[in-house]
């Protein structure tokens, strides 16, 4: 004897069967689809800023589109979430991927004009665009998948999303690879990332909202539909008051803080233009592997909940100390006033900083997995989430704005480093006392899962039939 779950599909009355984890409106499905639109929009974008300087061979342009970029995501990512919440995903992530489109043509304008004056009006517009999807996004990875898969959804998502800076990595390598004296990319190389940005706006169109997203045990991921702008208003002025998000503060900042030093003063300054292509291949690649890694010890690896994020903060506090250890190796010969040789990727020189820039690709997908899973360990809804991941972004971003101006004003690069390496080391404890004091063994939120996720019996759109 078996028990079949079905739903009813709440717009057209018709009953859907919960069995196959490859339905359309199934977590699996919804939460892949959202990794495609990533990996056509931020997923190009990331393949294009890992260049160093936006493939130009002054970075002045591409610092300060980022500052404006990462200044008004760093409001939008805020109030993402509460604008999602009353759009619903379709205008929201279609609104946020078109922005991308625009901001990729701002640099092929910039090829031939020398004017960054489209550039930092189009990094501007991006960062509202940016702050929508990403609330978006962080509101679907985190509250679609069942709460004992999180971990496993999560690095899903992130493995798809960054093959986008894999693709994106490949594109100005291939079309640059004869020119390898060139000091800037060519033309066909930001119309190729427009074009993969282009297909992911259309892509976003076919997002369910949450309340029609059935899990495979027949719950809902949400039983409401739409909010009111009064009633996010006030909830998104309450996560500033919010102790849980007060302590992943450090840690927000610090995941996109480190990534202007990274690709201007790693990838940008130690590699030539098509070695720094190359090199963006296997720094999105090291992402995916390091998020398919501590995916599986955030689901895996213990039945304690709270014991797998022990854990998991621990690993990546360790390598995290290894890789930013190495990394001052790796800075102590060089600075701003004593430039490096630029390397090729047939040099044997190489490899030294090349397996360094992998592993910071390593280490940034372990650290932000890490943080997204305490976050959707927070809560099971996805309107609660959408906030608390555009609350994320939005000091991520924040961070972020800061760091690229940082960049533009030659700050000294070993102080930069030690920087980034204590913002990293400091979130450690303060994410271990959060997960120590808010996230409950799995055995114990069952009952509160149920409740946040399931619709009452007394709902005609859930329905449960036995069959033997």
């Amino acid at each position: 004897m078996g028990i079949e779950v079905g739903a009813r599909d709440e717009e057209s009355g018709t009953e859907l069967s919960t069995k196959s984890r490859f339905r359309y409106n199934s977590p699996l499905v919804q939460v892949t689809l959202i990794g495609l639109v990533c990996f056509c929009c931020p997923g190009m974008f990331n393949a294009l800023s890992g260049m160093g300087g936006g493939g130009q061979v002054d970075p002045t342009a591409a610092n300060n589109a980022n500052t404006a970029l990462y200044t008004t995501f760093a409001v939008f990512g805020i109030l993402g979430g509460g604008i999602y919440n009353i759009l619903g995903p379709h205008l929201t992530l279609a609104a946020g991927c078109s922005t991308y489109v625009l901001y990729a043509g701002s640099f092929l304008y910039y090829n031939h004009h020398q004017h960054q004056a489209f550039a930092i009006v189009a990094g501007g517009i991006l960062g509202i665009g940016a702050g929508l999807l990403w609330a978006g996004e962080g509101a679907i990875m985190t509250s679609y998948p069942p709460p004992n898969r999180k971990g496993t959804y999560i690095s899903l998502f992130w493995s798809i999303f960054n093959m986008g800076g894999v693709i994106g990595g490949l594109i100005p390598f291939i079309l640059n690879y004869h020119r390898n004296e060139a000091a800037y990319v060519n033309d066909a190389t930001y119309i190729g990332f427009m074009c993969f940005m282009t297909a992911g706006t259309f892509l976003s169109f076919g997002i369910l909202p949450a309340n029609r997203v059935i899990r495979y045990d027949g719950s809902r991921c949400t039983n409401v539909k739409y909010s009111s702008v009064s009633t996010e208003a006030a909830d998104i002025l309450k996560l500033f008051f919010n102790w849980k998000l007060l302590l992943i503060v450090p840690a927000a900042w610090a995941s996109n803080f480190v990534h202007s030093y990274q690709f201007n003063n790693v990838n940008g300054l130690l590699f030539n233009l098509r070695t720094r292509g190359l090199n963006n291949v296997f720094y999105w690649g090291a992402q995916m592997l390091g998020s398919i890694g501590i995916g599986y010890v955030l689901d895996f690896s213990f039945q304690s909940r709270r014991m797998r994020g022990f854990v998991r903060i621990g690993v990546v506090a360790l390598l995290g100390s290894a890789i930013w250890g190495g990394g001052l190796a790796n800075q102590l010969p060089y600075s701003h006033d004593h430039p490096p040789k630029k390397l090729d990727f047939k040099e044997s020189a190489f490899a030294g900083p090349f397996v360094l820039y992998f592993s910071y690709g390593l280490l940034d997908a372990m650290f932000q997995t890490m943080v997204y899973w305490v976050i959707g360990a927070l809560a099971d809804d996805s309107q609660t989430l959408s906030r608390y991941s555009g609350f994320y972004k939005g000091v991520q971003s924040a961070g972020a704005a800061v760091a690229w101006q940082v960049d533009t004003n030659k700050v000294s690069l070993l102080s930069r480093l030690i920087v980034n390496w204590s913002l990293t080391t400091v979130s450690y404890p303060l994410l271990v006392f959060l997960v120590m004091l808010a996230v409950r063994d799995d055995n114990k939120t069952e009952d509160e899962t149920v409740k946040e996720a399931t619709v009452p019996s007394s709902n005609k759109d859930i329905t449960t039939a036995k069959s033997t």
